[in-house]
């Protein structure tokens, strides 16, 4: 049984950083890609970063690469997202996700989420 729960949500101040954690279980990051994902208020699900370990892979959104940063402990089964240089426009509920298919976490329509974690940026 997948599950993904996201933690370290918050308020910050435009330039600030943050660092989200997904803690999962059910599954290993050898044989499932996961990923974040933010919905601002009015805009449709986008998919800020992905990693699949069993084709060495990440993908960035344009518009977080150079300030996000994806990382994971699998001793400790959490995936990481580190935040930094933060814009209003990073304003979201942010999403952990998991997926077996790499393909699935690609288009944006994985199996798997977590409940979200509130990002607020203010200017």
């Amino acid at each position: 049984q997948v599950q993904l729960v996201e933690s370290g949500g918050g308020s910050v101040q435009a330039g600030g950083s943050l660092r989200l954690s997904c803690a999962f279980s059910g599954f290993t990051l050898e044989n499932y890609s996961m990923g974040w994902f933010r919905q601002a208020p009015g805009k449709e699900r986008e998919r800020v970063v992905s990693i699949y370990n069993y084709i060495g892979n990440t993908n960035y959104a344009d518009s977080v690469k150079g300030r996000f940063t994806i990382s994971h402990d699998n001793a400790n089964n959490t995936l990481y997202l580190q935040m930094n240089s933060l814009k209003p426009e990073d304003t979201a509920m942010y999403y952990c996700a998991a997926d077996s298919r790499w393909a699935t976490m690609i288009r944006g329509k994985p199996k798997y989420f977590g409940q979200g974690t509130q990002v607020t940026v203010s200017s």
